[in-house]
Protein backbone atom coordinates (compact mmCIF):
# COMPACT_ATOMS: atom_id res chain seq x y z
CA UNK A 1 0.00 0.00 0.00
CA UNK A 2 1.53 3.28 -0.94
CA UNK A 3 0.37 6.54 1.04
CA UNK A 4 0.94 9.89 0.32
CA UNK A 5 0.65 12.55 2.86
CA UNK A 6 0.32 16.21 1.61
CA UNK A 7 -0.69 18.63 4.97
CA UNK A 8 -0.44 22.19 4.98
CA UNK A 9 0.53 23.44 7.93
CA UNK A 10 -1.86 24.17 10.96
CA UNK A 11 -0.76 27.40 11.69
CA UNK A 12 0.34 28.51 14.99
CA UNK A 13 0.74 24.68 16.29
CA UNK A 14 2.15 22.94 13.65
CA UNK A 15 4.17 23.18 11.00
CA UNK A 16 3.27 21.65 7.44
CA UNK A 17 6.48 18.92 7.79
CA UNK A 18 5.58 18.45 11.26
CA UNK A 19 2.01 17.30 9.93
CA UNK A 20 3.09 15.43 7.60
CA UNK A 21 5.07 13.60 10.13
CA UNK A 22 2.68 12.90 12.53
CA UNK A 23 0.51 11.85 9.67
CA UNK A 24 3.27 8.70 8.71
CA UNK A 25 3.12 8.59 12.30
CA UNK A 26 -1.09 7.56 12.21
CA UNK A 27 -0.84 5.54 8.87
CA UNK A 28 2.01 3.27 10.20
CA UNK A 29 0.31 2.63 13.50
CA UNK A 30 -2.74 1.21 11.05
CA UNK A 31 -0.56 -0.40 7.91
CA UNK A 32 2.51 -0.80 9.42
CA UNK A 33 4.02 -1.89 5.97
CA UNK A 34 2.56 1.14 3.46
CA UNK A 35 4.92 2.96 1.82
CA UNK A 36 4.55 7.07 3.54
CA UNK A 37 5.52 9.32 0.50
CA UNK A 38 5.89 12.75 2.66
CA UNK A 39 4.54 15.74 0.73
CA UNK A 40 4.20 18.69 3.09
CA UNK A 41 2.86 22.05 1.17
CA UNK A 42 1.64 25.15 1.49
CA UNK A 43 0.29 28.03 -0.83
CA UNK A 44 2.76 30.69 -0.99
CA UNK A 45 2.63 32.13 2.67
CA UNK A 46 4.28 31.09 5.96
CA UNK A 47 5.72 27.88 6.07
CA UNK A 48 6.37 27.69 1.71
CA UNK A 49 10.43 27.91 2.49
CA UNK A 50 10.64 24.94 4.66
CA UNK A 51 7.47 22.58 2.85
CA UNK A 52 9.40 23.19 0.12
CA UNK A 53 12.74 22.77 1.14
CA UNK A 54 11.63 19.24 3.12
CA UNK A 55 9.81 17.52 -0.25
CA UNK A 56 12.90 18.31 -2.71
CA UNK A 57 15.12 17.54 -0.44
CA UNK A 58 17.13 21.36 -0.69
CA UNK A 59 18.93 22.81 2.14
CA UNK A 60 18.54 26.27 4.07
CA UNK A 61 20.12 29.37 3.57
CA UNK A 62 20.05 32.60 5.98
CA UNK A 63 20.73 36.51 5.63
CA UNK A 64 20.75 39.51 7.68
CA UNK A 65 18.66 42.05 5.58
CA UNK A 66 16.70 45.33 6.61
CA UNK A 67 13.36 44.36 8.02
CA UNK A 68 9.75 46.08 7.39
CA UNK A 69 11.21 49.21 10.46
CA UNK A 70 14.48 49.38 8.81
CA UNK A 71 16.19 47.50 11.65
CA UNK A 72 18.27 44.16 11.11
CA UNK A 73 16.94 40.83 11.33
CA UNK A 74 17.69 37.52 10.27
CA UNK A 75 16.14 35.57 7.47
CA UNK A 76 15.41 32.11 6.15
CA UNK A 77 15.26 30.69 2.30
CA UNK A 78 15.92 27.89 0.61
CA UNK A 79 17.70 26.24 -2.24
CA UNK A 80 15.66 23.35 -3.79
CA UNK A 81 16.71 19.98 -4.79
CA UNK A 82 16.16 21.41 -8.01
CA UNK A 83 18.21 24.06 -7.76
CA UNK A 84 15.81 26.82 -7.65
CA UNK A 85 15.12 29.36 -4.92
CA UNK A 86 12.59 29.70 -2.43
CA UNK A 87 11.79 33.02 -0.68
CA UNK A 88 9.03 33.57 1.51
CA UNK A 89 8.67 37.72 2.05
CA UNK A 90 6.93 37.09 5.56
CA UNK A 91 10.64 35.61 6.44
CA UNK A 92 12.23 39.55 5.39
CA UNK A 93 9.02 41.96 5.48
CA UNK A 94 5.96 39.38 7.65
CA UNK A 95 3.60 41.35 9.86
CA UNK A 96 4.73 39.28 12.98
CA UNK A 97 8.22 41.38 12.70
CA UNK A 98 6.31 44.23 13.82
CA UNK A 99 5.37 45.08 17.06
CA UNK A 100 1.68 45.69 17.76
CA UNK A 101 1.73 48.95 19.23
CA UNK A 102 4.76 49.87 16.08
CA UNK A 103 2.47 48.92 13.05
CA UNK A 104 2.37 51.73 10.37
CA UNK A 105 1.79 50.48 6.83
CA UNK A 106 3.12 54.10 5.87
CA UNK A 107 6.30 53.58 6.47
CA UNK A 108 7.20 50.05 6.40
CA UNK A 109 9.45 48.42 4.04
CA UNK A 110 10.05 45.06 1.59
CA UNK A 111 13.29 46.38 1.58
CA UNK A 112 14.30 42.65 3.02
CA UNK A 113 12.82 40.53 0.39
CA UNK A 114 14.64 42.35 -2.24
CA UNK A 115 17.70 41.60 -0.58
CA UNK A 116 16.97 37.89 -0.39
CA UNK A 117 16.11 38.26 -4.48
CA UNK A 118 19.59 39.66 -4.61
CA UNK A 119 21.04 36.69 -2.51
CA UNK A 120 19.42 34.10 -4.52
CA UNK A 121 20.95 36.13 -7.72
CA UNK A 122 24.58 36.62 -6.06
CA UNK A 123 24.43 32.75 -5.78
CA UNK A 124 23.92 32.08 -9.10
CA UNK A 125 20.40 30.67 -9.19
CA UNK A 126 18.01 32.19 -11.85
CA UNK A 127 14.81 29.81 -11.01
CA UNK A 128 13.16 31.78 -8.17
CA UNK A 129 9.90 31.04 -6.72
CA UNK A 130 8.45 33.99 -4.15
CA UNK A 131 5.80 33.44 -1.84
CA UNK A 132 4.58 37.22 -0.94
CA UNK A 133 1.48 36.19 1.50
CA UNK A 134 2.02 37.80 5.43
CA UNK A 135 3.26 41.21 4.65
CA UNK A 136 3.63 44.59 7.49
CA UNK A 137 3.76 46.42 4.08
CA UNK A 138 1.75 48.75 1.88
CA UNK A 139 4.87 50.23 -0.74
CA UNK A 140 3.89 48.49 -3.48
CA UNK A 141 7.07 46.66 -3.32
CA UNK A 142 9.27 49.67 -3.88
CA UNK A 143 11.14 48.57 -1.20
CA UNK A 144 12.25 45.42 -3.35
CA UNK A 145 12.92 47.25 -5.92
CA UNK A 146 15.41 49.39 -4.26
CA UNK A 147 17.66 46.57 -3.50
CA UNK A 148 17.55 45.58 -6.47
CA UNK A 149 19.00 48.69 -7.92
CA UNK A 150 15.75 51.09 -8.81
CA UNK A 151 16.09 54.61 -7.87
CA UNK A 152 12.72 56.47 -6.38
CA UNK A 153 13.12 59.99 -6.88
CA UNK A 154 10.78 63.54 -6.17
CA UNK A 155 10.51 66.43 -8.11
CA UNK A 156 13.90 67.55 -7.09
CA UNK A 157 15.70 64.75 -7.95
CA UNK A 158 15.83 63.22 -4.20
CA UNK A 159 15.56 59.79 -3.24
CA UNK A 160 12.01 59.05 -1.18
CA UNK A 161 11.96 57.74 1.86
CA UNK A 162 10.86 54.05 2.78
CA UNK A 163 7.34 53.19 2.73
CA UNK A 164 4.42 53.41 0.75
CA UNK A 165 3.03 57.30 1.80
CA UNK A 166 6.11 58.52 0.35
CA UNK A 167 5.03 57.45 -2.64
CA UNK A 168 2.26 60.55 -2.75
CA UNK A 169 5.63 62.49 -3.66
CA UNK A 170 6.75 60.45 -6.58
CA UNK A 171 8.29 62.34 -9.71
CA UNK A 172 10.37 59.53 -11.70
CA UNK A 173 11.76 56.38 -11.39
CA UNK A 174 15.71 55.67 -12.21
CA UNK A 175 15.70 51.88 -13.74
CA UNK A 176 19.78 52.05 -14.92
CA UNK A 177 20.71 50.52 -11.81
CA UNK A 178 18.56 47.44 -11.83
CA UNK A 179 20.45 44.28 -11.74
CA UNK A 180 21.15 43.16 -15.15
CA UNK A 181 21.13 39.44 -13.95
CA UNK A 182 17.46 40.12 -13.52
CA UNK A 183 17.02 39.86 -17.46
CA UNK A 184 17.69 36.02 -17.20
CA UNK A 185 16.00 35.22 -14.45
CA UNK A 186 12.64 33.19 -13.93
CA UNK A 187 10.63 35.02 -11.21
CA UNK A 188 7.57 32.71 -10.26
CA UNK A 189 5.58 34.23 -7.35
CA UNK A 190 3.10 32.30 -5.08
CA UNK A 191 -0.08 34.22 -4.48
CA UNK A 192 -3.31 32.85 -3.08
CA UNK A 193 -5.36 36.35 -3.56
CA UNK A 194 -6.47 37.86 -6.67
CA UNK A 195 -6.63 41.89 -5.57
CA UNK A 196 -5.73 44.93 -8.04
CA UNK A 197 -3.47 47.31 -6.65
CA UNK A 198 -5.84 50.30 -5.62
CA UNK A 199 -9.37 50.44 -4.95
CA UNK A 200 -11.86 48.94 -2.79
CA UNK A 201 -10.39 45.80 -3.27
CA UNK A 202 -7.08 46.67 -3.15
CA UNK A 203 -3.90 46.58 -1.44
CA UNK A 204 -4.85 49.39 1.30
CA UNK A 205 -8.30 48.90 1.62
CA UNK A 206 -8.29 44.94 2.28
CA UNK A 207 -5.15 44.76 4.28
CA UNK A 208 -4.18 48.08 5.00
CA UNK A 209 -6.53 47.50 8.36
CA UNK A 210 -4.62 44.63 9.54
CA UNK A 211 -1.12 46.22 9.30
CA UNK A 212 -2.20 49.03 11.56
CA UNK A 213 -4.18 52.03 9.13
CA UNK A 214 -6.91 53.77 10.20
CA UNK A 215 -9.37 54.78 7.64
CA UNK A 216 -7.90 58.17 6.87
CA UNK A 217 -4.10 56.21 6.32
CA UNK A 218 -5.79 53.80 4.09
CA UNK A 219 -7.37 56.29 1.84
CA UNK A 220 -3.87 58.27 2.35
CA UNK A 221 -1.99 54.77 0.93
CA UNK A 222 -4.79 54.22 -1.42
CA UNK A 223 -3.67 57.15 -3.60
CA UNK A 224 -0.10 57.04 -3.03
CA UNK A 225 -0.20 53.55 -4.59
CA UNK A 226 -2.62 55.31 -7.69
CA UNK A 227 -0.02 57.97 -8.21
CA UNK A 228 2.93 55.05 -7.92
CA UNK A 229 0.92 53.20 -10.73
CA UNK A 230 1.00 56.04 -13.14
CA UNK A 231 4.53 56.62 -12.72
CA UNK A 232 5.84 53.12 -12.89
CA UNK A 233 3.07 51.79 -16.25
CA UNK A 234 5.17 55.37 -17.76
CA UNK A 235 9.05 54.35 -16.29
CA UNK A 236 8.11 50.57 -17.54
CA UNK A 237 5.85 50.50 -20.22
CA UNK A 238 3.69 47.57 -18.01
CA UNK A 239 0.25 48.24 -17.12
CA UNK A 240 -0.31 45.95 -14.13
CA UNK A 241 -2.32 47.35 -11.34
CA UNK A 242 -5.31 46.06 -11.92
CA UNK A 243 -3.97 42.68 -12.80
CA UNK A 244 -5.24 40.10 -10.40
CA UNK A 245 -2.70 39.78 -7.47
CA UNK A 246 -1.31 43.01 -8.33
CA UNK A 247 -2.77 44.03 -4.64
CA UNK A 248 -1.18 41.05 -3.06
CA UNK A 249 1.64 41.62 0.05
CA UNK A 250 0.76 45.30 0.24
CA UNK A 251 1.11 45.96 -3.75
CA UNK A 252 4.54 43.80 -3.63
CA UNK A 253 2.89 41.75 -6.84
CA UNK A 254 2.95 44.98 -8.43
CA UNK A 255 6.46 45.99 -7.78
CA UNK A 256 7.11 42.23 -8.72
CA UNK A 257 5.57 43.03 -11.93
CA UNK A 258 7.20 46.43 -12.47
CA UNK A 259 10.31 45.65 -11.89
CA UNK A 260 11.44 41.73 -12.28
CA UNK A 261 10.44 39.41 -15.43
CA UNK A 262 7.87 37.96 -12.70
CA UNK A 263 4.18 35.72 -13.14
CA UNK A 264 2.44 35.59 -10.57
CA UNK A 265 0.20 32.00 -10.02
CA UNK A 266 -1.71 30.03 -7.65
CA UNK A 267 0.40 29.72 -4.62
CA UNK A 268 -0.57 26.07 -4.02
CA UNK A 269 -0.37 25.14 -7.48
CA UNK A 270 2.72 27.09 -8.01
CA UNK A 271 4.19 24.29 -4.79
CA UNK A 272 2.60 21.26 -6.25
CA UNK A 273 4.73 21.87 -9.40
CA UNK A 274 7.56 22.59 -7.42
CA UNK A 275 7.64 19.31 -5.47
CA UNK A 276 6.45 17.45 -8.87
CA UNK A 277 3.70 16.33 -7.10
CA UNK A 278 2.34 14.61 -9.93
CA UNK A 279 5.17 12.03 -10.40
CA UNK A 280 4.53 10.94 -6.48
CA UNK A 281 1.02 10.78 -6.58
CA UNK A 282 0.96 8.72 -9.58
CA UNK A 283 0.32 4.97 -8.43
CA UNK A 284 -0.64 6.11 -5.16
CA UNK A 285 -3.24 3.95 -3.28
CA UNK A 286 -4.61 7.07 -0.64
CA UNK A 287 -3.94 10.72 -0.33
CA UNK A 288 -4.08 12.19 2.97
CA UNK A 289 -4.18 16.25 3.01
CA UNK A 290 -5.08 18.93 5.90
CA UNK A 291 -4.85 22.11 7.33
CA UNK A 292 -5.25 23.91 10.49
CA UNK A 293 -9.13 25.46 9.39
CA UNK A 294 -11.45 23.86 6.58
CA UNK A 295 -14.09 25.95 5.66
CA UNK A 296 -15.95 27.96 2.32
CA UNK A 297 -12.55 29.11 1.39
CA UNK A 298 -10.68 26.01 1.35
CA UNK A 299 -13.05 25.07 -1.91
CA UNK A 300 -12.11 28.48 -3.51
CA UNK A 301 -8.51 27.04 -4.16
CA UNK A 302 -6.59 26.76 -0.89
CA UNK A 303 -4.09 23.79 -0.57
CA UNK A 304 -6.09 20.60 0.14
CA UNK A 305 -8.03 21.45 -3.06
CA UNK A 306 -5.17 21.78 -5.06
CA UNK A 307 -3.96 18.19 -3.74
CA UNK A 308 -7.32 16.78 -4.49
CA UNK A 309 -7.42 17.86 -8.17
CA UNK A 310 -3.51 16.43 -8.65
CA UNK A 311 -4.90 13.42 -7.06
CA UNK A 312 -8.09 13.16 -9.09
CA UNK A 313 -5.97 13.11 -12.37
CA UNK A 314 -4.82 9.77 -11.53
CA UNK A 315 -7.73 8.68 -9.48
CA UNK A 316 -6.61 8.86 -6.15
CA UNK A 317 -9.16 8.78 -3.19
CA UNK A 318 -8.33 12.08 -0.84
CA UNK A 319 -9.26 12.25 2.85
CA UNK A 320 -8.60 16.00 4.39
CA UNK A 321 -7.98 16.10 7.84
CA UNK A 322 -8.77 19.56 9.72
CA UNK A 323 -8.08 20.86 12.61
CA UNK A 324 -11.32 22.58 12.73
CA UNK A 325 -14.63 22.77 10.25
CA UNK A 326 -16.34 26.39 9.40
CA UNK A 327 -19.22 27.48 7.89
CA UNK A 328 -19.26 25.60 4.23
CA UNK A 329 -16.70 22.79 4.73
CA UNK A 330 -18.68 20.39 2.92
CA UNK A 331 -18.53 22.45 -0.44
CA UNK A 332 -14.67 20.47 -0.65
CA UNK A 333 -16.48 17.16 -1.19
CA UNK A 334 -17.32 19.00 -4.56
CA UNK A 335 -14.08 19.73 -4.97
CA UNK A 336 -12.64 16.29 -5.20
CA UNK A 337 -11.86 15.44 -1.53
CA UNK A 338 -14.01 12.11 -0.44
CA UNK A 339 -13.65 12.35 2.96
CA UNK A 340 -13.52 15.13 5.39
CA UNK A 341 -12.88 14.97 9.56
CA UNK A 342 -12.24 17.00 12.26
CA UNK A 343 -8.75 16.49 14.19
CA UNK A 344 -9.84 17.30 17.77
CA UNK A 345 -12.13 14.60 18.56
CA UNK A 346 -13.84 16.47 21.61
CA UNK A 347 -14.36 19.75 23.14
CA UNK A 348 -11.51 21.50 23.56
CA UNK A 349 -9.89 24.53 24.75
CA UNK A 350 -7.58 26.48 21.63
CA UNK A 351 -4.34 26.45 23.96
CA UNK A 352 -4.85 22.70 24.27
CA UNK A 353 -5.75 21.69 20.72
CA UNK A 354 -2.81 24.41 19.56
CA UNK A 355 -0.36 22.85 22.02
CA UNK A 356 -1.22 18.78 21.21
CA UNK A 357 -1.74 19.27 17.36
CA UNK A 358 0.67 16.47 16.65
CA UNK A 359 -0.31 14.35 18.55
CA UNK A 360 -4.39 14.76 17.97
CA UNK A 361 -2.99 15.07 14.25
CA UNK A 362 -1.53 11.64 14.48
CA UNK A 363 -4.19 9.60 16.42
CA UNK A 364 -6.55 11.25 13.87
CA UNK A 365 -4.77 10.00 10.99
CA UNK A 366 -5.06 6.55 12.56
CA UNK A 367 -8.84 6.98 13.13
CA UNK A 368 -9.00 7.49 9.21
CA UNK A 369 -6.93 4.90 8.01
CA UNK A 370 -8.94 2.19 10.20
CA UNK A 371 -11.94 3.32 8.79
CA UNK A 372 -10.01 2.94 5.63
CA UNK A 373 -9.22 -0.48 6.74
CA UNK A 374 -12.91 -1.61 7.54
CA UNK A 375 -13.42 -0.28 3.80
CA UNK A 376 -10.92 -2.52 2.37
CA UNK A 377 -12.64 -5.00 3.78
CA UNK A 378 -15.59 -4.71 2.41
CA UNK A 379 -14.49 -4.68 -0.85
Amino acid sequence: MRVVVAPDSFKGSVSALGVAEAMERGVRAVFPEAEVVKVPIADGGEGTVEALVAATGGRFEERTVRGPLGEPVRARWGVLGSGQAVIEMAAASGLPLVPKDRRDPRVTTTYGTGELVRAALELGLRKLVVGIGGSATNDGGTGLARALGVRFLDAAGSDLPEGGAALARLARIELSGLDPRLASAEVMVACDVDNPLTGPRGASAVYGPQKGATPEVVRELDAALSHYAVVARAATGRDVANLPGAGAAGGLGAGLLFFTPARLRPGVGLVLEATDFDARVRGADLVITGEGRTDFQTAMGKAPVGVAAAAKRHGVPVVCLAGGLGDGADEVLARGIDALAAVVPAPMALDEAVARGPELVEAACARACRLVRVGMRMR
